[in-house]
């Protein structure tokens, strides 16, 4: 068996063979080496038991699922090894990919010989369902030449969607850590041969080709590293060149960002997780070859994402529709994409981004990720996931395929099969060496072990961080050396929550930061975001900081029309938001005033103990819908954002009112909010409560809303009923039709009708107006009053369209 090497982080292993000893050597690498996350080990409570969560409750979950979900079979039938059908989705293998992935880095951190045993017969079944030249993508082979119709029908038929490259650069990202940790070539095989088939179709002077979903291209450098193969890093420049060529191929558009060039590309558009792993794979190639254009195409295009597409959170990729960026400063709240993978993606970038350059503004979009728009995406128990992350959530309405609550597991499950390999990877991200230059990136309790000029160097950090902004930071090199420890200083702690101007702290006084060396102050210099300490050290020299950590209101630019009046809370890295259990049941009603008063209180027993915002709001409401608003002031307690929807669904809310004008103020309950609601078919994704929450459209296609359609039926004669609470006189309802043309497929109806219940009967009523169909604005229909306890509105859908109603009032 080859040595046993260590392994790195799913981005340190990036530049595996300079750490390596069973790795080749190769020309270039990135400037700022990442210190492997084998030699980093955490000893806090923070961050620790998500580790440790993520080793024994989400990888064996994440397994079990694949089993059940039939994407292991699929390997096996594929090889022969059993009867059966395909089963899910094109691309499931990469979900088995990346879990191996995480797999392999559980091990490398604690050895398990149950998991190793496992990993061997899964990889057993990767060989079996390989094809005799390398080929393996399970629904082809399992299908041959019988692929269902929505399929190519030959090899390479359809690289814009088919995944086909995509699955096999989670698998080759999967063999290189797998070989790291056990040293087996079982599974690093398998990779080469797929890969060596690849370089053969679309090497040098061949087709001319770029992959629908961009990864392949982060997984052929690592095979460079590894194998010293100079053509796997030629491939990965050719997939990376191809793209936005006209010239020799048909273009995709920029949902794959293969609109132009990648030289030309100036924004971060189209789908935010193949955007993240494009804009990686091209640090990888430019550091790898001295590439200094990709360099500054990926900086031009971080640059319009952190000034105009980025959330509070980290979060990237703000539309449901293709999963995409929206444009400059859409960033809507309820509706919010954010994909979890979009955040590890985010990370990947950022991370990278810092190795090339040494500037600290890339880790603070990265930390931001890491404590908020990322562990948001799991939940304590490591067995619930949220694929999209909103802003704000009336607790009710699910939008955009997304939950109220964390799921379990997803038909399309990439989040929990990319969260499962992520997590054991944060270790490798606190350090970076380069030269005689450490790096202190995070700020996590534990220590380091990296060797400096052939000088072992340990590095202890002690913290409560990010709860606590002192540091203690011990270096200890086996003998007395000369070395600069570079300590990062939060953007947040000199007044600036991101390094744009998109966001801005109402108070943007930079904290006193405060630096001591064995008790005595010092004043480093400020170099790249860096506290730059030089000195001859000698073991147990200790540094401590301290980073003060006031509660920060944050403002967004005005440009966003989503926060115009809004406010939002941080302390220290850390994202609030206010959710339903702690403030009365609702957060929409709530103004924040900035004049209101704000202090921290730690709470062990509250969300495995954090540190709470608390205060007094002012709380909204109406005794009658058309009577004055009234306020009344009530206590306010705001809790980290990763946090939220660990009580149940209810409403959370990241950005809050400033003024009451911006607020949604509490109504009455009506006739139609009382009132049961049934219905012939409730669409996809869409909730019966949108008919009567009593929040007014802006238009047919205002998404910011809860909705109720029919889809996907077309064409047909649908109804929705209301049964009141008691028999009551009615003589009139209004109604506000749902239509999203010109990109979607409801339509406001051809025709309608209102009927009522007659003891056992049902009767039209007797109108007064014509029935009209018009969009984007109140259809009202008076009508002679009846008595009933219950009304039906039935609609023939338009032919191919279905339908829907955003609001329904009766009275």
């Amino acid at each position: 068996m080859l040595e046993k090497v260590v392994l790195l982080s799913s981005l340190a292993v990036l530049i595996a063979g300079m750490f390596s000893p069973a790795a080749h050597a190769v020309n270039k690498e990135y400037p700022i080496h990442p210190i492997a996350f084998t030699q980093v080990h955490f000893g806090d409570l923070f961050w620790t038991p998500r580790l440790e969560t993520n080793r024994m409750v989400t990888l064996p979950y994440d397994f079990k699922k694949c089993e059940e979900t039939g994407r292991i079979n699929n390997f096996a039938i594929a090889g022969g090894l059993m009867e059966g059908s395909f089963e899910g989705i094109r691309f499931n293998d990469s979900d088995v990919f990346k879990i191996v992935e995480g797999a392999a880095y559980c091990l490398s951190l604690k050895p398990d010989p149950e998991l190793d045993a496992y990993l061997d017969d899964l990889i057993a079944k990767f060989a079996a369902a390989q094809e005799d030249d390398g080929y393996l993508y399970t629904i082809r082979t399992i299908y041959g030449d019988n692929m269902p119709p929505r399929e190519a029908q030959e090899r390479w038929g359809d690289l814009q969607d088919g995944h086909e490259l995509y699955n096999v650069g989670h698998m080759y990202e999967a063999a290189v850590a797998h070989y790291q940790a056990t040293g087996k070539r079982n599974f690093l095989d398998v990779a080469l041969k797929n890969a060596d088939l690849i370089y053969d179709v679309f090497g040098p002077k061949k087709r001319i080709a770029a992959p629908g979903h961009e990864e392949i291209e982060i997984g052929l450098t690592k095979l460079y590293r590894i194998s010293g193969k100079e053509k796997y890093l030629t491939l990965a420049k050719r997939f990376i060149d191809a793209r936005g060529d006209k010239e020799h191929r048909t273009l995709y558009g920029d949902r794959y960002q293969d609109h132009l060039p990648v030289l030309q590309q100036k924004e971060a558009v189209g789908h935010a997780v193949r955007a993240g792993y494009l804009y990686s794979g091209m640090a990888d190639v430019a550091a790898l070859t001295g590439n200094e254009d990709y360099i500054q195409a990926i900086t031009t295009i971080w640059k319009d994402a952190v000034y105009k597409k980025l959330y509070l959170t980290g979060g990237i990729g703000a539309i449901h529709h293709h999963e995409r960026f929206g444009e400059a400063y859409e960033l809507p709240n309820a509706t919010a994409y954010n994909e979890t993978c979009a955040a590890i993606a985010n990370a990947m970038w950022n991370h990278r981004l810092f190795l090339l350059s040494g500037e600290a503004k890339y880790l603070d979009v990265l930390e931001r990720v890491l404590y908020n728009g990322f562990l948001s995406g799991v939940s304590f128990g490591g067995d619930t996931f949220f694929y999209p992350n909103p802003l704000s959530s009336d607790g009710k309405y699910a939008f955009n395929h997304g939950s109220t609550e964390r799921k379990p597991w997803f038909n399309c499950s990439c989040c929990p099969s990319n969260v499962v390999r992520f997590m054991p990877s944060l270790p490798g991200y606190v350090y970076g060496q380069k030269d005689d230059t450490i790096y202190v990136n995070l700020f996590i309790a534990g220590k380091a072990d990296l060797s400096l000029n052939d000088v072992p160097v340990q590095i202890q950090q002690q913290t409560r961080y990010p709860w606590d902004g002192d540091i203690t930071i011990r270096v200890s090199p086996k003998q007395e050396q000369e070395f600069t420890l570079n300590v990062r200083v939060p953007g947040w702690v000199l007044g600036k929550p991101l390094p744009s101007d998109l966001y801005t702290y109402l108070d943007d006084t930079p904290g006193t930061v405060r630096f001591t060396c064995n008790g005595e102050v010092i004043t480093p210099e400020i170099e790249n975001g860096f506290a730059c300490i030089q000195r001859t050290w000698k073991a147990g020299d200790t540094v401590q900081c301290t980073f003060p950590m006031p509660i920060r209101r944050v403002v967004c630019k005005e440009n966003v029309a989503a926060n115009r009046g809004r406010i939002a809370l941080e302390r220290g890295p850390i994202v609030y938001c206010a959710e339903w259990p702690d403030n009365q049941g609702h957060v929409a009603n709530l103004v924040l005033p900035d004049t209101a008063k704000l202090t921290t209180q730690w709470r062990k027993d509250l969300l495995h103990g954090v540190i709470t915002i608390e205060g007094t709001a002012l709380a909204l409401h109406r005794e009658k819908a058309d009577e004055e608003l009234l306020t009344q002031e009530q206590p306010f307690l705001a809790i980290p954002y990763y946090a939220w929807a660990h009580r149940g669904a209810g409403e959370m809310a990241v950005w809050l009112a400033r003024e009451t004008g911006v607020a949604t103020p509490l109504l009455p309950p009506t006739l139609a909010s009382r009132s049961t609601i049934t219905t012939s078919h409730t669409g996809y994704n869409d909730v019966t409560s949108a008919l009567n929450d009593q929040l007014e459209p802006a238009s047919s296609n205002d998404q910011s809303i809860p909705r109720f359609t029919w889809w996907n039926h077309k064409g047909s004669i649908e109804w929705v009923q209301y049964t009141f609470p008691e028999s009551v006189s009615v003589s009139e309802v209004s109604v506000y039709w749902f239509d999203d043309a010109p990109h979607g497929e409801c339509r406001i109806p051809k025709t309608w009708r209102l009927r009522w219940r007659d003891g056992e009967r049902w009767r039209t009523v007797k109108t007064k107006t014509p029935r009209a169909t018009d969009k984007d604005r109140w259809i009202t229909l008076p009508f002679d009053t009846v008595q009933t306890d219950a009304l039906r509105l039935e609609a023939k859908l338009q032919d191919s369209f279905s339908g829907g109603i955003l609001e329904w009032k009766v009275k």
